[in-house]
């Protein structure tokens, strides 16, 4: 039997948190709930300017990508 596609556009919606999709034994929950990351904007204040320049990637934010290469072996 030949069929055809039927080409009406369907959309759905999904809504998925990403927190459901993290286990909750995951060593990164553990890093996140042992570490305090808030002590980085002291440490890196005085290198970021108030009011020259664009907007900087939070500063907690670069760590903890650099912590993710670490644990993960990510070279680049």
């Amino acid at each position: 039997m030949l069929t055809k596609k039927n080409r009406e556009i369907i959309e759905q919606v999904e809504l998925v948190s990403i927190d459901s999709l993290v286990p909750q034994d995951h060593l990164l929950r553990a890093v996140e709930e042992s570490i305090d990351f808030n002590f980085i904007y002291d440490e890196v204040k005085d290198l970021y300017s108030e009011n020259t320049g664009r907007p900087s990637i939070d500063p907690v934010v670069l760590i903890k990508l650099l912590m993710l290469q670490a644990l993960y072996g990510i070279r680049s």
